[in-house]
């Protein structure tokens, strides 16, 4: 965003982030801030920066930011600020803390006027914000400190921004261009309709207006990161999406928009409109049965074509619809037992190919659950574990399968492998301690002949101030 000034005179008002302050606003820091001096002061130099303009939220830059962005609805904000009465007394301060007060602006998380005035500021903006009651603690106050219909004023610096992670590895980070209505998200398999726009290296690859499925957006050549933002946003809601690898289009890349692998991307996403799909509480459980078995289906098509986050997505649809769900007759319970226990196998193995260990042997140990000595199961923990090496806890394992099936030659050869792994480490083992103690008697020598050096120095030393010292005798011996 430019600058623009609105002369008027001698006097200028800058709209923005930027504005040339009067010889008055260099005394502020050093004085009381009262209704007397701050008041005039806005009236004079403050901008209006509500949308509907009813001066709510009046604000004046002390010292300018970084020009470029400005943080987007949901960017998580990391800020310092003093807030004061207008009879000067401060009632709250970051400084105090001695640490910067941390929240994602535009989502309600702070009071009206912070999240107009900060979306305003640009990254190392020092500015002062006169906030209405109604654009802060309103009629209630924030007892004790903010007393009832308490018009405020606050001291703001804007210290850094970024997007908000949509994935605990950040993977997927969301800023908000636009706002969507209501609170509805769309959910795993709902029907979407949205606008993309994508580019790579600041070069625009795709545009296009597409409609895909939750969780199905490979059927679209949609990456995943896209897909999986679609739970978060809401209908009419455009933003920009900043995808890592592992959510664009990974170590393939797409050659047909010449992208190469590892790419990171970013989207402008707008979802146009969407149409849920049916909650689990809203399907009985033989259609919930139903609805596994297709699911199951595109998850194999998916692990088949290597798309393995794509699969993870389908098997653990499944496991969200019946994992509490107990079945009224053997029959229904059987299946149900049979369905769980091919989504956690099946899950286990997208994981061993991702090379997330810990999340395979998270699934193994939920089949042996249902079945303690599912040969399958009891397989991929043991690789899982061989490749975390977790030798005897593998070697374990595929012990185990041989009590199950004698004849699984797989599971021999593991076995073997782990033996040889434990033989390795152990002879790394006795080789550093080897050379451990070998450096430690090595020290322990040098010490010693210091030690003697030092002790036979002293007794020269002794010695030779025993001949120093001997009384002189007389000519006569006495």
């Amino acid at each position: 965003m430019g600058t623009h000034i609105r002369g008027t005179g001698d006097k200028r008002k800058i709209l923005g982030t930027r504005t040339c302050l009067s010889s008055e606003m260099a005394t502020l820091e050093d004085e009381s801030l009262t209704s007397q001096s701050c008041i005039p002061l806005f009236a004079s130099e403050g901008i209006d920066i509500t949308a509907n303009k009813d001066k709510g939220v009046c604000k004046i830059v002390k010292s300018h930011g970084t020009e470029g962005d400005r943080p987007m609805i949901g960017d998580k904000v990391y800020v310092h600020y003093t807030g004061k009465l207008l009879n000067g007394k401060k009632f709250d301060s970051s400084y105090d803390r001695k640490e910067p007060f941390v929240f994602n602006v535009g989502k309600g998380q702070v009071i009206k006027a912070w999240d107009i005035g900060v979306c305003s500021m640009q990254k190392g903006e020092v500015c002062l914000l006169l906030c209405k009651p109604e654009y802060g603690y309103g009629s209630a106050g924030s007892p004790p400190k903010v007393p009832p219909n308490s018009t405020l004023l606050f001291e703001v610096e804007l210290l850094s921004f970024r997007g908000e992670e949509l994935t605990e590895d950040g993977g997927i980070l969301r800023r908000i261009k636009v706002k969507g209505e209501g609170y509805n998200n769309p959910n795993e398999g709902a029907t979407v309709h949205v606008h993309l726009e994508g580019r790579c290296d600041g070069c625009l690859f795709e545009k296009r207006d597409v409609t895909f499925v939750v969780g199905e957006s490979e059927d679209k050549s949609i990456p995943l990161g896209v897909d999986r933002a679609m739970e978060k946003m809401q209908k009419g809601e455009c933003c920009l999406l900043y995808l890592k690898p592992k959510y664009g289009y990974g170590k393939e890349g797409k050659p047909e928009y010449n992208i190469g692998p590892n790419a990171e991307l970013l989207y402008e996403v707008t979802l146009k409109d969407f149409q849920k799909a049916k909650e689990s509480w809203e399907m009985d459980l033989n259609d919930k049965l139903d609805q596994a078995v297709l699911v199951k289906q595109k998850g194999t098509h998916y692990f088949k074509a290597g798309r393995y986050h794509h699969a993870i997505i389908q098997y653990q649809r499944i496991i969200s619809w019946l994992e509490m769900e107990c079945g009224v007759g053997k029959e229904q319970q059987q299946a149900i037992q049979a369905i769980l226990l091919v989504a956690h196998l099946n899950l286990a193995l997208c994981y061993l190919r991702l090379r997330e260990y810990s999340q395979t042997v998270e699934n193994c140990n939920k089949v042996m659950e249902l079945d303690s000595e599912n040969e399958k199961a009891l397989y991929r923990r043991g690789e899982a574990r061989l490749l975390q090496n977790e030798f005897s806890l593998a070697l374990v394992d595929f012990q185990q399968v041989l009590q199950v099936n004698p004849s699984n030659r797989a599971a021999r050869c593991q076995i073997a492998a782990c033996q040889r792994k434990m033989r390795e480490h152990h002879e790394r083992d006795k080789k550093i301690y080897a050379n451990m103690f070998q450096r430690f008697a090595e020290h322990d020598a040098k010490v010693g002949v210091l030690k003697r050096k030092k002790e036979e120095s002293v007794g020269v030393l002794d010695h030779s101030s025993l001949v120093v010292k001997r009384p002189c005798q007389s000519q006569d011996g006495s």
